[in-house]
């Protein structure tokens, strides 16, 4: 379906100058969901297309490349992959019956909430509670930056069930939106990645039955959210590439005669390794999707085709003024919106990349 998603990022996203927008465009969203677009890595089973992970990779590259708003596709994406990794992956049957058909719909929207406040996403600083209160639980806490949050219809929402010392045990659990003892309360603005929009959540004694906790009761974060990262940058890697891309036509056409020709080599270099690294992330979410590998032991290609991504961005922002000296907003922007894609969750990638050098310093050594 990415060829569906292209044209309809070229007839209803592309003029809308997203990276702009100070709001979300609701009125997209719904447009998306009549086109039937929500519905890509879903099964058939549950009003989806029957697609995987490579299916939303690419329909979210088609959204990103043609629509040229990566805020946007991936906040398309992140809904896609958390319909498809949290709920039809650990959802009870009751909760895959009664959430995916209108997240494939569109009709309804969920978000995730791992992180908070000065902690990040690393459950060490993690503090929010779940406490178990006659059939069900009672959270406490606050969260920041759900994804999608402010027009999410659900939230997955991460707390922490057991504790014994340092060591603490966390569940998942389904809240939905309106539900009595959580406030949605502002995050930072982004600069970047519009118009996708976070919200924080402030929970006070929020009472939830049994029924909402959804995969693992304590073991949710090794089972759910630590193996989602690996999904995200998979998929996102797509998405990343797609807007590499779009960055290097945009270059192009804002290049000037007199300087075409030194453009024109490094131009020729970015647009060579763009598509080493776009065939290197088919590749990834293919495998992904044919189980050669496994959220949470990811193949060294993930690290590498970010670490690809993230040379050809430098190569950008070094040689910028060989190609269009000029302001230009729509060029920011993608500047702007990869940086900050690159950015997230630098720490944890950091560790996966010095864990292969430990790995292959053993091998070597003790040849």
């Amino acid at each position: 379906m990415s060829e569906q998603m292209a044209a309809f990022a070229r007839e209803h996203v592309a003029d809308r100058a997203l990276w702009r927008a100070e709001a979300f465009p609701l009125d997209l969203w719904r447009t998306m969901g009549r086109a039937g677009l929500f519905r890509i890595g879903l099964p058939e089973e549950h009003g989806g297309a029957g697609g995987g992970y490579a299916a939303i990779a690419a329909a979210d590259a088609a959204l990103v490349e043609f629509g040229g708003a990566p805020g946007f596709g991936g906040a398309w994406a992140v809904h896609q992959m958390v319909a498809r990794y949290m709920v039809l992956g650990f959802g009870s049957d009751a909760q895959k019956a009664g959430l995916l058909p209108g997240l494939a719909s569109g009709e309804l929207t969920i978000g995730v909430s791992i992180s908070e406040p000065g902690a990040g996403a690393h459950p060490k600083h993690l503090i929010s509670t779940a406490v178990r209160s006659g059939g069900g639980f009672v959270l406490n806490g606050v969260k920041s930056y759900a994804s999608n949050g402010p027009i999410a219809d659900f939230f997955l929402v991460f707390a922490i069930t057991e504790q014994g010392g340092a060591m603490k045990r966390f569940s998942a659990f389904l809240i939905p939106r309106g539900t009595a003892g959580v406030e949605q309360i502002p995050s930072p603005p982004l600069e970047f990645l519009r118009p996708s929009q976070h919200c924080g959540l402030r929970m006070t004694d929020c009472s939830v039955p049994a029924s909402a906790m959804v995969g693992p009761e304590g073991g949710a974060f090794e089972a759910m959210a630590m193996p989602f990262r690996d999904i995200e940058d998979a998929v996102g890697s797509a998405g990343m590439v797609a807007a590499l891309s779009r960055l290097l036509r945009l270059l192009a056409r804002a290049t000037g005669a007199e300087s075409a020709e030194k453009a024109a080599a490094l131009l020729g270099g970015m647009t060579a390794s763009a598509a080493v690294a776009r065939h290197a992330a088919a590749a990834l979410v293919a495998e992904l999707d044919e189980g050669a590998w496994r959220p949470g032991s990811p193949p060294a290609s993930l690290t590498g085709i970010r670490l690809l991504c993230a040379d050809i961005l430098e190569r950008i922002k070094a040689y910028r003024s060989d190609f269009s000296p000029a302001p230009d907003d729509a060029i920011d922007a993608v500047v702007g919106d990869a940086s900050t894609l690159l950015a997230i969750a630098r720490g944890p990638r950091m560790v996966k990349q010095s864990r292969l050098g430990i790995t292959l310093l053993r091998q070597e050594q003790t040849a």
